[in-house]
C-alpha cells in the first residue's frame, strides 16, 4: 500500500555548522524547484507542417522555500533569526549564513541545499502569537531518502521540553518618544541577492537528466533593507505631527512580556515619512526604513 507525503505530518530541520535544529513550524510551509525550458522552432522552409516547438532542458532555477515559526520564551527557533540577520563569520560582510534545509514526512526526507534567507516578516499584530515568517532560495532540491535518513544528518540540538508562544504586547518609540494611540506596527528584513550566471555551453552539452543538470552555485548580495510601518490613531495628542518626515531618527519596536522587553528591534539612523489614512476613525502611519549599514544586524534585532 502506498504511503503518502502529508504536510500535516511533516517536520523541518535546519543544518548549520554541523548542528541540526528541529524547528517547529506553522502550516505555512512551501518548497519547490523548477527546471528552465528553452523552446526552439523546428519548422523550416522545406518542412512547413512542423508546427510544434522542440525543447531543451539543461538547468534548474533556484529552489524556493518559506515557513513560519512562533518566537517562544524558550527561543528554540533563534537559529532562524540568526540566519535572517547574520553574515558568515569569515566573509567580511559579503555573504549571509548558508544552511541546508530538510523537510521530513512519514515517507521521505527532502533537502534544499545551500539555502539563503532572503525575506523575514515579523508578525507583531496585537493579541496574536509573535511569529517570524521567512522565505528564501537554495541551490538544489532533492529527495535524499526515507524518513529515517534525517537521523544520520548533523548533530541534533536537544529542544526544550516546553514551548511557550507569546502574544505581541507592542511598545514603539520614534525619536526616543513613545508612539501614543498605537494601532499596529510591522517589521521586515530583506536580503536581495543575485545568483551568479551558471549556464555554460560546455556544461549544457553533457546534460542528460536532473542528476547532471546545471544548478545555481554562487550569489552576491545586491542590498539589504530593514523597513516597516507604525500606525496610530490621529488624535488631539498627536495632530501636531500630521504629515511630517524625518531623515535621521531612531525607531524602536519592542514587545513586552510581564513588563520586560522580549523582542527588540532597536534601529538607529532611520528615515520615515508620515501619511494620513482618513476612515471612520482617522489614523496616520509612519513608513520607516533603516538608512545605515550596521556591521551586525543580529545585535540590533534580538529576542
Amino acid at each position: 500500500m502506498a504511503v503518502y507525503n502529508l504536510l500535516r505530518d511533516g517536520a523541518v530541520h535546519i543544518v548549520f555548522g554541523g548542528n541540526r535544529y528541529n524547528v517547529k513550524v506553522t502550516p505555512e510551509l512551501t518548497f519547490s524547484q523548477t527546471f528552465a525550458e528553452a523552446a526552439y522552432e523546428v519548422k523550416t522552409l522545406h518542412e512547413q507542417t512542423k508546427m510544434f516547438q522542440g525543447t531543451t532542458i539543461t538547468k534548474a532555477n533556484p529552489a524556493n522555500f518559506s515557513f513560519e515559526v512562533h518566537l517562544t520564551k524558550e527561543k528554540d527557533e533563534s537559529i532562524v533569526l540568526d540566519l535572517l540577520t547574520d553574515y558568515e563569520s569569515n566573509s567580511g560582510g559579503e555573504q549571509l549564513k548558508s544552511f541546508d534545509l530538510y523537510f521530513v514526512t512519514e515517507e521521505s526526507t527532502f533537502k534544499v541545499e545551500g539555502c539563503i534567507v532572503t525575506d523575514g516578516e515579523f508578525n507583531l499584530s496585537k493579541e496574536k502569537p509573535l511569529s517570524l515568517k521567512v522565505s528564501g532560495q537554495g541551490k538544489k532540491l532533492t529527495r535524499v531518502g526515507n524518513a529515517s535518513a534525517i537521523n544520520s544528518i548533523g548533530s541534533l540540538v536537544s529542544p526544550s521540553t516546553t514551548r511557550t508562544p507569546l502574544k505581541a504586547l507592542l511598545d514603539v518609540e520614534v525619536g526616543g518618544s513613545d508612539v501614543t494611540n498605537l494601532v499596529t506596527a510591522t517589521l521586515n528584513v530583506q536580503n536581495n541577492i543575485n545568483w551568479t550566471p551558471y549556464e555554460t555551453l560546455q556544461n549544457s552539452l553533457s546534460v542528460t537528466d536532473a542528476s547532471n543538470a546545471m544548478y545555481p552555485s554562487n550569489y552576491t548580495i545586491n542590498n539589504r533593507v530593514v523597513s516597516g510601518n507604525i500606525t496610530q490613531f490621529l488624535t488631539s495628542d498627536n495632530s501636531s505631527t500630521f504629515q511630517t518626515f524625518n531623515t535621521n531618527t531612531s525607531v524602536a519596536v519592542k514587545t513586552l512580556d510581564n513588563g520586560s522587553t522580549f523582542f527588540n528591534a532597536n534601529l538607529s539612523n532611520c528615515m520615515f515619512t508620515k501619511r494620513s489614512n482618513p476612515s471612520e476613525v482617522f489614523t496616520q502611519t509612519f513608513d520607516y526604513r533603516l538608512v545605515t549599514s550596521p556591521a551586525d544586524l543580529g545585535s540590533i534585532i534580538t529576542y
